[in-house]
């Protein structure tokens, strides 16, 4: 059972809070990905290697994840998410330092790690606080809003870096998007007294601390099972978010703006569908019938894509780019949901935590993965068509399930 509602006004505050912060590390973490044509064309790398970037980035975030519960818990949500975003700014500001050289080669794998740890406990964190602060009637739409920010932050990357990267150049757009960090970072110290409230500052730190909360989700069969699904699902948003610019500039030859409002598009649709999915899985549907919904359609969304050619016409490009966005990024604010429903009180950060170490994985393997097919059979196709797969056999799973 969850807490009762607090005031509506300390809800709100919550909801804002945690929401510009998540907006900012997406940000973040999608920058690199928007402009790997640039940084690529510049320091004389193959674009394919933002697969293996953002895999990285993920992988820093699968840890920090896992360990998250413990700082959260000691330090408060709104601390550990201060000191995340300014780890976020810090990769981001390194970002210049990349290159083919073997000193660019090391900064270019420490930036999308230092990215990852400060991406990874912004989720728990955002938990741990809305949990304690949001009636159980609006648990998923909540979530869900909140989670917007992860394909609003994407659509804001998508739609303004390209100009400023054409306009200032690479070095200086990644130099303005850490100095926002740090905005960001101070900005939320002024909620920090009332949102930290809960925070036990003799909570001690341990090795068996970080890996109980897995314990528990491993033992847990409808958790580890959201797990699962969140694995196969953040996969496929990832390779869409992180290859879509890349797959229209190179085997379709659009033009870099162009290609980044397609993404900005399909984070809009990703925006729309967490809001639209949360409200109907608090309302109408069980949250796992819309979650096996959800995997069907983001198959369909993933096989047309996949389908592009230069004979497509715009509108039925960006309209595709839509509906995949909308089902494969609008899927996490509902999973979010279910698991801090399904989390023992007080726990609700730690758990999802947990659960994000095993979601994070899928999204550390995804892009290598994807960008190993595409190098193994030349086409961005492939990986499309894959992970539209896992997507649709993960979609009839819960489907099946939940019916039976």
């Amino acid at each position: 059972m969850r807490p009762p509602s607090t005031a509506p006004r300390a809800a709100a505050i919550a909801l804002a809070v945690t929401l510009g912060i998540q907006i900012y590390t997406s940000v973040a973490a999608t920058a690199a990905a928007v402009l790997a044509p640039e940084i690529a064309r510049d320091v004389a790398l193959s674009p394919k290697l933002i697969g293996v970037f953002v895999g990285l980035v993920y992988l820093g975030s699968m840890t920090a994840s896992l360990a998250s519960g413990g700082f959260i818990e000691r330090f408060g949500a709104i601390r550990v998410s201060q000191v995340c975003v300014l780890l976020c700014a810090v990769g981001v500001g390194i970002m210049p330092l990349c290159g083919a050289s073997t000193p660019g080669l090391f900064f270019l794998a420490l930036a999308p790690l230092i990215i990852g740890i400060g991406y990874g406990p912004i989720t728990p964190a955002s938990s741990h606080v809305l949990a304690r602060t949001t009636p159980a009637s609006r648990m998923a739409l909540t979530f869900s809003i909140k989670q917007t920010g992860v394909p609003f932050g994407a659509a804001l990357a998508g739609a303004a870096l390209p100009g400023l990267a054409l306009g200032f150049g690479w070095h200086a757009t990644f130099g303005a998007v850490a100095v926002l960090g740090a905005i960001i970072a101070l900005m939320s110290q002024t909620s920090r007294a009332s949102l930290d409230a809960d925070r036990e500052s003799r909570q001690k730190l341990s090795l068996a601390g970080i890996f109980k909360p897995l314990r528990l989700v491993l033992g847990h069969n409808a958790l580890i099972e959201l797990s699962i699904v969140g694995l196969v699902y953040a996969a496929t948003q990832v390779c869409l978010m992180s290859f879509l610019v890349v797959y229209l500039t190179e085997a379709l030859g659009i033009p870099l703006i162009a290609a980044g409002i397609a993404l900005t598009v399909a984070n809009v649709g990703g925006i729309l569908g967490r809001i639209g999915f949360g409200a109907i899985a608090d309302r109408w549907i069980h949250p796992r019938t819309v979650l096996g919904m959800i995997g069907v359609a983001a198959a369909g969304g993933a096989y047309a894509t996949a389908a592009f050619n230069a004979g497509w016409p715009t509108a039925a490009m960006l309209g595709v780019c839509a509906l995949f966005g909308l089902t494969a990024i609008g899927w996490n604010g509902v999973q979010l949901a279910e698991i801090a429903r399904l989390a023992p009180r007080g726990q609700a950060g730690a758990i999802t935590g947990a659960a994000a170490f095993l979601t994070f994985a899928g999204v550390v393997l995804g892009p290598p993965t994807f960008a190993a097919l595409a190098s193994a059979t030349g086409s961005y196709r492939v990986g499309f068509g894959v992970f539209g797969s896992l997507s649709l056999i993960c979609g009839c799973r819960l489907l099946f399930s939940q019916r039976k």
